[in-house]
């Protein structure tokens, strides 16, 4: 557990107002983990992690979902604040190359000090005061805290649950919760209109656990923040003048939002990152946090948001277009748990034919995220220098049993040089998109041989399929990272590609002669199949003979001389 203690006495204990009233005033109290660059943590309030930007090196939360949210929250902040001075490229690059570029912040946060007093009697920050049930309930904090598993207390480090936070945890979660939600049905809040017999219906996840998230993350804070500061003029966003983080709006109350704007909400990224998706009262004493109501609030339409999100890649659904009777249809591109983000290369960088079908006229299969078009929009300009380098970071949910409880948490990150972002080099980007074909084909040979081996043994061929798969995909990780950082403006890209071909294939058949070695007598003997060429005897021999064809076909610049002469 995180050492949370300030210059405010006990750690974590509320202050008292003049009046008696409890306060504590997110802008100065430390509530946000952070490592610094000389590897070092500690935890700062809104104004440190602005002031000390340059000296930290990431958020560190309670999970990578968590980091990405408050990510999120201090790019709210940091849009609102920088309002009128971050218009276009032209100003991006003088905040870029500027020591203080947030020093707007200070006294931004000063104007809304009150809205960011976690326990403010009128206004708390990201609650609703007054919230309650018909019975006035005080639920677990298990309802926010993510890590506590539902059904599954055993396997927490938490067990058998959480019975009290201290403020600077209680206010992470509260971020997160508006973030990354689960659905289900929840207890229904006095003046909900939604509610029914004390219950509130299912809604969805928050709305971040709908994406596939993704973010830059450059050398330290401070680039990390700008680097993910999309210029409003830079057309890649909806930027309405409205736009406003929701500590500039009226305080929340039960329920969905019924202002009559509401409907041409989200105004921009300042309001979206800050999306009130659910309604929450966190219950406390001057020592901390002992329980919580929490319910829906504000639902949001997931389609069709890619001028609105910028941190997630879109997907098209034609089963959504039939249905809906629209075209096109586009909806958050999640991740998958088991796939690396460097699989999903062609959703980030810029190849040559980005997600086009044959028919050009035909919408795009997919999108990419708004933010790898900003960055590459940024290096194309020359705002950036083209071998800068950056990591992009992966982030999501899977949600299981309707949605309703968290199954698995996805975090991940790939680091490359920025100019693969860029139009103008379109190559270099289509070249680490083609590598990663590379290494699905020569995967699938292994899997395939892996298949033949069990059934030359007359075993159950796709556990072994998968498993030769996982092992494949393992193996290349690190391989294909260290060859992607590498893939810069200057660097002949087709002697790049073949370096990597010659390191697949060598990597694959040293894979291939461990399951050839562990294929058993059986799979030596071999037995009868039938083929479109005929009967053959599928044996462990013939299976290695069919990997080598399929592997030399998906690489065939993959074989060293030597290699390339042996039978």
């Amino acid at each position: 557990m995180r050492d949370e203690r300030d210059g405010h006495g006990d750690a974590g204990r509320a202050d008292a107002r003049d009046d008696g009233v409890l306060s504590y005033d997110l802008t100065v109290r430390p509530w946000i983990p952070v490592q610094f660059t000389d590897g070092t943590e500690g935890v700062l309030s809104l104004l440190d992690v602005f002031a000390q930007a340059g000296r930290v090196r990431r958020i560190v939360g309670d999970l990578p979902t968590q980091d990405f949210a408050l990510l999120r929250l201090l790019l709210a902040v940091a849009h609102d604040a920088l309002d009128g001075r971050l218009d276009d490229t032209d100003d991006w690059t003088e905040l870029w190359e500027s020591e203080e570029s947030f020093d707007a912040v200070p006294a931004y946060l000063e104007q809304h000090r009150d809205r960011f007093d976690l326990l403010h009697p009128v206004h708390p920050f990201f609650q609703v005061a007054g919230l309650r049930t018909g019975k006035n309930e005080v639920f677990a904090l298990d309802r926010v805290v993510a890590d506590v598993p539902n059904g599954d207390p055993f396997f927490s480090m938490r067990r058998p649950g959480v019975a009290r936070l201290g403020f600077a945890e209680a206010a992470r979660w509260l971020v997160h919760a508006h973030a990354y939600d689960t659905s289900g049905i929840k207890t229904g809040t006095v003046g909900d209109p939604d509610a029914k017999n004390g219950k509130a219906y299912p809604k969805g996840p928050s709305w971040a656990g709908n994406l596939g998230g993704i973010a830059a993350e450059g050398h330290t804070l401070r680039e990390t923040m700008l680097l993910n500061l999309i210029a409003p003029d830079s057309g890649l966003v909806h930027a309405a003048k409205d736009d406003a983080p929701a500590w500039r709006r009226p305080s929340g109350t039960p329920g969905e939002n019924s202002a009559p704007d509401f409907a041409d909400r989200p105004s921009g990224v300042r309001d979206l990152y800050t999306w009130q998706s659910r309604r929450i009262r966190l219950h406390y004493d001057s020592d901390g946090v002992h329980g919580v109501v929490l319910s829906y609030g504000d639902s949001l339409v997931q389609r069709n948001r890619q001028k609105y999100e910028p941190m997630t890649a879109w997907r098209r659904s034609e089963p959504q277009e039939k249905k809906l009777r629209e075209v096109p249809v586009y909806l958050p591109r999640e991740h998958k748990p088991e796939r690396a983000a460097w699989r999903g290369m062609e959703a980030l960088v810029a190849p040559v034919r980005q997600g086009e079908k044959a028919d050009r006229n035909e919408p795009a299969g997919f999108l990419r995220p708004a933010l790898a078009d900003w960055l590459g929009l940024l290096v194309d300009e020359e705002r950036i220098e083209p071998g800068t380098r950056l990591r992009l970071r992966t982030y999501g949910v899977l949600y299981g049993t309707q949605q309703s409880v968290i199954d698995e948490i996805t975090s991940d990150g790939v680091d490359l040089a920025v100019v693969l972002l860029g139009e103008q080099d379109q190559l270099l980007g289509q070249t680490a998109v083609n590598a990663v074909a590379d290494a699905d084909a020569a995967v699938r040979a292994l899997a395939d041989l892996a298949s033949d081996l069990a059934h030359a043994a007359g075993t159950e061929a796709d556990p072994a399929k998968k498993t030769a798969r996982d092992l494949g995909y393992a193996a290349l990780d690190g391989p294909y990272r260290l060859w992607v950082s590498g893939l810069t403006r200057g660097v002949d890209r087709h002697e790049h590609r073949e370096t990597w071909q010659k390191t697949v294939f060598s990597t694959v058949c040293g894979l291939a002669r461990r399951l050839l070695d562990e294929a058993g007598e059986a799979a030596f003997t071999g037995r009868p199949l039938k083929t479109s060429k005929g009967p053959v005897v599928l044996d462990s021999a013939l299976a290695d003979l069919w990997f080598r064809s399929k592997l030399r076909r998906a690489l065939p610049n993959g074989q060293t001389r030597n290699e390339a002469a042996s039978p």
